[in-house]
């Protein structure tokens, strides 16, 4: 079994709304498991992240970045990153704003950059805009139009679970991308490994 961390800070309930919709369609894939880790509890202790094989990150857009408290879980992470102990792991990102630009790709930029910087290995948001098959833009999948990673958009001060339908049914399609490509980079890893075995066992 597969595991992946979803790590999120949610200030206000938005962020892990969607959160909870990524591991949703994680959990719809057999062989993987995912996990909701709050990042300001991580920050005390992120050494737990090395035991999972995938690590989802989200944060919501605050001022054209992550929130405070999920950079302090970033910077918390610096003993890792001299131990490599997240090296070769796959990453993705979210993002959510009230508004439906709200410089979000620049929280994206941050993530991925820092899962960069401990050598793990990034994967987008590879669904296509739906709006452009005739599907109303509220229900589209990726009706933001977000490849780097996935955006989603809550109006300020809105309850928790108010997202356009696309925005949740992207967030689902986005857990279920994560955990297929998991799953077969695992294989393909597994696949290696036995050829280097052969190679060694007939040398």
């Amino acid at each position: 079994m597969k595991k992946v961390a979803i790590v999120h800070h949610s200030a206000h309930g938005h962020t892990e709304h969607i959160a909870r919709q990524i591991r949703a369609g994680c959990d719809e894939v057999n062989g993987v498991v995912a996990t909701l880790l709050r990042a300001e509890e991580l920050a005390a202790n992120p050494a737990p992240l090395s035991d999972f094989d995938g690590i989802v990150l989200g944060s919501p857009t605050y001022l054209g970045g992550v929130s405070g408290p999920f950079k302090c879980f970033m910077d918390a992470t610096g003993g890792m990153w001299r131990r490599q102990s997240l090296k070769g792991k796959l990453a993705a990102g979210f993002t959510v704003s009230s508004l439906p630009a709200g410089d979000k790709q620049s929280t994206l930029l941050s993530l991925f950059v820092f899962s960069m910087q401990h050598g793990m290995l990034w994967i987008g948001n590879p669904i296509l805009p739906e709006q452009h098959l005739g599907v109303p833009y509220d229900e589209a999948a990726n009706r933001l139009g977000s490849w780097s990673g996935l955006m989603a958009q809550a109006d300020h001060a809105s309850p928790a679970d108010a997202f356009a339908p696309g925005d949740v049914k992207t967030a689902r399609l986005f857990g279920q991308n994560f955990a297929h490509v998991l799953l077969r980079l695992s294989a393909e890893r597994r696949g290696l490994t036995a050829v280097a075995d052969s190679a060694e066992v007939s040398a």
